[in-house]
């Protein structure tokens, strides 16, 4: 059995089935106006995946950007005598 793994091209579009517990009104104003469910559901948690990853990694790299903005803050930016503008 193969599980969607978007990190990985090969995988890219495999789909898996699985159980979602939805509000009843929300699923049928959903059906109604004609939105896939699935597509959504799957685009939605795409993005929220996108979100934690980028939090974490701001979080575990949080040091060594407050270091990198307080050298540059201090010593100007590493290439700024030949700057034109």
């Amino acid at each position: 059995m193969m599980i969607h793994d978007s990190s990985t091209p090969q995988y890219k579009n495999l789909k898996k089935a699985t159980n979602l517990t939805l509000t009843i009104e929300v699923l049928a104003e959903a059906k109604k106006l004609g939105i896939n469910i699935s597509k959504a559901c799957d685009a939605f948690l795409e993005s929220l995946v996108r979100q934690e990853k980028e939090r974490i990694w701001k979080q575990e790299n949080a040091k060594f950007i407050a270091e990198y903005n307080q050298i540059t803050e201090q010593e100007g930016l590493p290439l700024d005598k030949w700057r034109t503008f």
